[in-house]
């Protein structure tokens, strides 16, 4: 079926706006109990489903979780509050916990005006489509209260934050340990602000913690993994030997280095996997996206790894690694997902994996990602009328044959529908930048031309 309000990764919108209001929520955690109370969980009679709750730092999140918890009820589902916590935290406390599902209240990288809500199954997955179409589905659907006798009933998980700190350490191994390693961890104000410091610092590092001052109103505001500059500057002035910047829920990941070079889940993924075979632990191949950069695929190839593109967003990755039981894959974004790690991508966790690399190698992230260059990447966003097929215009496909026929094997030309805005994504790369720059100008510009000449 089509779906109105779930997207890739759950319901998400302008707090205020259908479908991020009060009432919206409220009908969404009914439908979602409704659908969870009527599976085949082989409860006991007087048992009930159970769905966890976490959040993000944005204000809205205080309203949202009251409306999501009074549908969930309403519906005769018992709610486990988290409070804040970073996202992969929900998916491993609901799999911990033994719980139905789990719910997470964020718009993650957004600005705080935004906010969502994610579901995850209660194996710490992703919901299955055919689980959110039928969610969906019953949106339409009056509230009809259970009887008093069969209410779900709240509780808080007061121990939320120091159940997923350890999980988070267990993914590091034993032998090894982060004394002597300087590091400032950039939490974005977001939903990491209270765990991600104390995971490196019991782990031994000297840990330097910025973006840990939520208000409501700052998550992802010059900090963290989209703003990257204040974790630059913090390293510098602290002379730590690198940064963690993580998102405002905790799932992506960008680093910095000593000198204040950036690193991209293009560059961190591959660090792990270098390591991984290295050590013969990488099981099957590797997992990027349209945006992958291509001078990664390339360097999958010398090494012998087989390597696969999805659509852009972390679920299709996700779909992909399943589909071929590997076990690595990510966006250049900073979404890693180490399946023999987490259910789901993890910025705490997948940043321990860089650091058992580089610890297990006694290199630097410059030394470790040193076999890959990557190539220059132009992103245009182009506007256009929403539901146009400029790239079926002759013009623009023209031009985009005349950039492939001249970057040949040593380039690529995508050009990506915006999934959110009227927006058309000219993404041209290559080896030569002077190249790259006038192929995508060129395409862009014959897309703006055709939008023209429709209008």
């Amino acid at each position: 079926m089509s779906r109105k309000y779930f997207g890739t990764d759950g319901v998400r919108g302008r707090v205020g706006e259908l479908p991020i209001t009060p009432e919206f929520v409220m009908h969404l955690g009914y439908s979602a109990g409704k659908v969870l109370a009527g599976a085949d969980w082989h409860l006991a009679q007087d048992e009930r489903p159970g769905v966890l709750i976490g959040k993000d730092t944005r204000i809205s999140g205080y309203m949202l979780e009251s409306a999501l918890q009074a549908g969930l009820i309403a519906a005769g589902v018992d709610v486990y509050l988290a409070g804040p916590v970073p996202t992969p935290a929900v998916a491993y406390l609901t799999r911990a916990l033994r719980l139905q599902a789990g719910i997470v209240i964020s718009a993650s990288h957004n600005p705080f005006e935004d906010n969502g809500i994610k579901f995850f199954s209660s194996a710490g997955e992703k919901l299955p489509d055919e689980t959110e179409g039928a969610i969906e589905a019953g949106l339409g659907n009056s509230i009809v209260t259970m009887p008093s006798a069969r209410l779900g009933k709240a509780k808080r998980i007061d121990d939320a934050a120091g159940r997923y700190i350890e999980f988070c350490k267990s993914s590091f191994p034993y032998e090894l340990d982060l004394r002597g390693l300087k590091i400032v961890v950039d939490c974005a104000h977001g939903a990491a602000y209270h765990i991600a410091r104390h995971v490196f610092h019991e782990l031994g590092a000297d840990v330097t913690a910025i973006g840990i001052q939520p208000d409501g109103k700052n998550i992802n505001d010059g900090y963290g993994a989209t703003a990257p500059a204040n974790l630059k500057k913090a390293v510098r002035e602290h002379r730590a030997d690198l940064g963690i910047a993580l998102d405002g829920d905790g799932d992506r990941l960008v680093m910095v280095d000593a000198e204040g070079n950036l690193y991209d889940g293009d560059q961190l993924l591959y660090i792990i996997v270098k390591h991984r075979k290295a050590l013969n632990m990488l099981q099957g191949g590797v997992a990027g996206t349209l945006m992958t950069n291509l001078a990664f695929e390339h360097a999958m190839q010398r090494m012998g790894v087989p390597f696969a593109r999805a659509k852009v967003g972390d679920r299709y990755v996700m779909e992909l690694l399943q589909q071929r039981a590997w076990q690595l894959g990510g966006e250049n974004s900073g979404h890693i997902i180490c399946l023999d790690r987490h259910t789901t991508g993890d910025g705490i966790i997948s940043a321990l994996q860089v650091l058992h690399a580089l610890r297990t190698s006694g290199q630097t992230l410059a030394q470790a990602v040193a076999g890959l260059t990557l190539y220059p990447q132009v992103l245009l966003n182009v506007r256009v009328a929403k539901g146009a097929n400029c790239t079926g215009q002759s013009g623009v496909r023209a031009a985009v044959s005349a950039a492939e026929a001249e970057l040949a094997g040593k380039g690529r030309v995508l050009l990506r529908p915006s999934g959110t805005e009227p927006l058309l994504r000219v993404m041209v790369e290559g080896e030569d930048r002077a190249a790259v720059q006038r192929w995508a100008e060129t395409i862009a510009q014959a897309v703006r031309e055709v939008t023209q000449a429709v209008a």
